[in-house]
């Protein structure tokens, strides 16, 4: 019998771990568990699992010791993010998975996925721990430690059955929580003329560098980490080599554990796989963050194939409609150096969309691998804290 109840302990073994981030997503199954994680730690409500992924670990390289709680389903969204960022650059990340469509399941469609689950898992490599009765949960202490420990991703599959009999919260009885009034300030701040494009990426990335002075610098992967890393290579910089569309995720992360400043180099095909990561900014609004999209609408790693910023999306406006208020839309090195500093200066959440000509440079490919680059870019952190 429970002296205390299971979403009690989960909260006891999160805080005998040091958590100190929680990345959520809500599931039904765990309803009762979620207030009680708002009320005692740090939280980013998500708005995607994977973009979660991102924020954690660039919550972690700045010194956090995050997790995430998700319903099982997420992890669909997840894997390749697991693979080719925690698993490839050795970042931890726990999480505390409901395990739907295995346990009086009514919902057809969760069986699927949450019956092949743990084969997908162990296919993928990636290591999970099976919590199926409340007598278990001290198991997620062994999760948590494990990840952090051996620095990968580890999940615990927690199964209704878990929180049954659990009174926390006596959720049944209360009447549904209310909301608060709907209230959103919207104010624009955009170019309306069309700027043409004078400058190709590494024009850009090239006149930014030298002005680099302390801050933390997180870069989209393929030609735009080469072209960063051959204009100026600093141990400050993070390159990515995989998890396309986490990059503003990462320096959302980056930004909330280190009051150092953070400049993220995305791109538009990037920003237009994860916008999520854009609504998740404009709530946050880390006063230490500037995003730089640089847009050349292409796919520009991959053949510069078109992406639906060419013609169709204006980033500068997703951006405002995401809540952040600071933008803006530059087309010149001059015009570029002089926006990027005033946005370190302003220290407000910023966005400067930066309107280029496709084209990429002959850079050399860095000669560090994930692992290298990570523990290079996480020492520095730890060595060069304010």
């Amino acid at each position: 019998m429970y002296v205390v109840n299971p979403e009690e302990e989960v909260i006891a073994i999160m805080k005998k771990t040091g958590i100190d981030l929680a990345a959520t997503l809500p599931c039904d199954r765990i309803k009762n568990l979620l207030p009680l994680v708002s009320e005692n730690f740090s939280e980013i409500k998500l708005t995607r699992e994977e973009s979660g992924v991102g924020i954690c670990a660039g919550a972690y390289l700045a010194g956090g010791k995050p997790m995430m709680l998700i319903q099982s389903t997420g992890l669909g969204n997840m894997i390749n993010a697991l693979e080719s960022l925690n698993v490839t650059c050795k970042i931890p990340l726990p999480v505390l998975a409901s395990w739907r469509g295995v346990y009086k399941e009514a919902i057809e469609a969760q069986v699927p996925m949450g019956v092949h689950l743990p084969a997908i898992l162990e296919g993928a490599g990636l290591k999970y721990t099976i919590i199926d009765e409340a007598e278990k949960l001290p198991l997620l202490e062994n999760v948590i430690k494990d990840a952090f420990e051996n620095s990968r991703p580890h999940i615990a599959l927690v199964s209704p059955k878990v929180w049954e009999g659990s009174d926390c919260c006596a959720w049944e009885a209360q009447k549904p929580p209310e909301l608060p009034k709907k209230e959103r300030i919207c104010k624009f701040r955009l170019t309306q003329k069309v700027l043409e494009p004078r400058m190709i990426r590494n024009d850009a990335i090239s006149a930014v560098a030298a002005e680099m002075d302390g801050e933390i610098t997180v870069t989209n992967l393929g030609v735009p980490c080469k072209e960063l890393y051959a204009a100026r290579d600093r141990d400050l910089n993070f390159y990515m080599f995989g998890s396309m569309g986490l990059v503003s995720s990462i320096g959302l992360g980056l930004a909330l554990h280190t009051d150092r400043q953070v400049v993220v180099f995305d791109g538009d095909g990037s920003l237009l796989m994860n916008p999520n990561a854009l609504l998740e900014i404009g709530k946050e609004a880390p006063k230490n963050l500037v995003i730089v999209a640089l847009d050349n609408g292409a796919y520009g790693s991959t053949g510069s194939q078109e992406t639906c910023a060419l013609r169709y999306i204006d980033l500068e406006i997703l951006a405002n409609a995401c809540g952040i208020q600071n933008t803006y839309k530059i087309n010149t090195e001059e015009e570029f150096v002089y926006v990027y500093k005033d946005s370190l200066y302003a220290r407000q959440t910023s966005f400067i969309h930066v309107i280029l000509k496709p084209g990429n440079t002959n850079a050399p490919n860095i000669p560090l691998s994930p692992e290298e680059a990570t523990k290079r870019f996480k020492e520095a952190l730890d060595t060069k804290k304010l």
